[in-house]
């Protein structure tokens, strides 16, 4: 059977990844992401009501005009998970394919919204739910499966597809860590890699996300994570004034915890900004999380001043808002307290905890020593770094090549610079760039089997 590979997007930076598996005469595609930083540095732009071929020049979504180069047909699209480097350019771009959207049930939640958020096009592709664990059959050959095995992340509920072919798997492994104690879901499934690296044909080729790859050692549990915030977080108990926190609003196993120990502290916590009240509300309603009941979560701008004038009256020392905006964000938050812009006013001696880490890109960078400069400058003092990343570090990227033993490689998720210290790893293991590794661009085909 001929297995074809087009690197659509993602694999000359972090953001907007998008690829597609052709197995025969069946296509899959995995991801149809946004590229954020790409989209900040414009102002005011509102994706939702723009045209897909303006944000492909703009290099905000993929240029997913590659794909009529590929000899099948779309039979699905297949996010891993709900962040929006993976989601984002759905409502852009499936309407093109008469394929459904397959998902875990979280993930197909976020996809929904981001459907009906859209201005711009009429997508009406099937919205299909499968969890982890669970396989589909791809086409009418009977000879293509899709399966998706679970793995731990900073967002609930994702997933690395299986495309199962008679010359093999191709395993997509964006993006993971390898957590064994997580704080909200079952443990990564490494039993499952290691049974598909020796099932059948094995491995043909492996996807693989190389953020942290030229970090020695392994990414620590979120569990730890949860340690420092609580390690912090009991430090600060004592102090009678405001302390107000921020971190990723799609992390729902890192909010779950400032909420609990907000509680252990004598405060109040309550979630302020859009996609907060989005992410918590998604996942509390799906059952992924349980939340105390008199949990306040509010979205809308007046609803959240109005929740700042109470928290003035009320006191500060009463309250944890855990609020958008750490990385920095110009409509978010955190940069609004920071630039004076909301009736909670920050006091010499207030505590700020970033349960996050700035995302390596300057435009980030940017934005983030802005606000914490603005927060400073109103007398902040600034608690950082209280978070592990989602993506694996060398020696968990070893672990999965000794795991799945694949026959080719293909670093993504990362610029050439970024791909070296995985090419570095792989080649100790064997591989060589150009035979069995490959190094590609956005636009471009790798025929495996032909």
């Amino acid at each position: 059977m001929e297995i074809e590979i087009a690197t659509i997007g993602g694999y000359e930076e972090v953001g907007r990844q998008m690829t597609a598996v052709r197995a025969g005469d069946d296509v899959v595609v995995f991801d149809m992401g946004l590229n954020l930083s790409q989209v900040l540095i414009h102002d005011n732009v509102e994706t939702e009501r723009m045209h897909s071929l303006d944000l492909i020049d703009m290099g905000a979504i993929p240029d997913d005009r590659v794909m009529s180069d590929l000899e099948g047909d779309v039979k699905a699209i297949v996010p891993t998970h709900g962040h929006l480097d993976h989601i984002g350019a759905i409502s852009k771009l499936a309407h093109r394919y008469d394929a459904p959207v397959v998902a875990t049930p979280f993930t197909i939640e976020l996809v929904k919204q981001q459907i009906e958020g859209e201005n711009k096009f009429n997508v009406n592709n099937n919205l299909v739910k499968m969890e982890a664990g669970e396989t589909m059959s791809i086409g009418d050959s009977g000879q293509v499966e899709l399966e998706f095995v679970h793995i731990t992340h900073s967002i609930i509920d994702a997933i690395n597809p299986v495309v199962h072919t008679p010359e093999g798997a191709i395993v997509y492994g964006l993006d993971k860590r390898m957590d064994h104690s997580p704080v909200l879901e079952d443990p990564i499934d490494m039993k499952r890699f290691r049974e598909i690296g020796r099932e059948g044909n094995g491995v043909l080729a492996y996807i693989e996300d190389c953020t942290n790859a030229g970090r020695k050692g392994r990414t620590p549990s979120e569990s730890v994570a949860r340690r420092h915030l609580k390690d912090v977080m009991t430090s600060v108990e004592d102090y009678d004034g405001g302390i107000v926190a921020t971190t990723f609003s799609s992390h729902i196993s890192r909010v779950s915890s400032l909420v609990e120990f907000a509680k252990d502290i004598g405060r109040q916590p309550v979630l302020l900004g859009r996609s907060m009240e989005k992410y918590s509300g998604t996942a509390e309603r799906l059952g992924f999380v349980d939340l105390p009941d008199d949990l306040g979560m509010y979205g809308h701008r007046k609803s959240v001043d109005r929740t700042f004038k109470r928290i003035m009256k009320e006191g500060k020392e009463n309250y944890l808002p855990i609020v958008t905006g750490h990385q920095g964000e110009p409509r978010a938050m955190l940069t609004r307290m920071g630039r004076g812009e909301t009736p909670y006013e920050i006091d010499d001696g207030d505590k700020v905890i970033f349960s996050a880490r700035v995302i390596p890109e300057p435009t980030n960078e940017g934005q983030r020593y802005q606000s914490e400069r603005l927060l400073r400058m109103q007398g902040a003092r600034i608690f950082d770094e209280i978070h592990v990343s989602g993506h694996l570090r060398e020696e968990g990227h070893y672990e999965m090549l000794q795991a799945l033993q694949p026959q080719h490689v293909i670093p993504a998720h990362q610029n050439l610079k970024g791909f070296a210290p995985y090419v570095d790893l792989c080649e100790s293991q064997g591989y060589a760039l150009g035979r069995d590794v490959h190094v590609t661009r956005n636009g471009n085909m790798i025929q495996l089997v032909e």
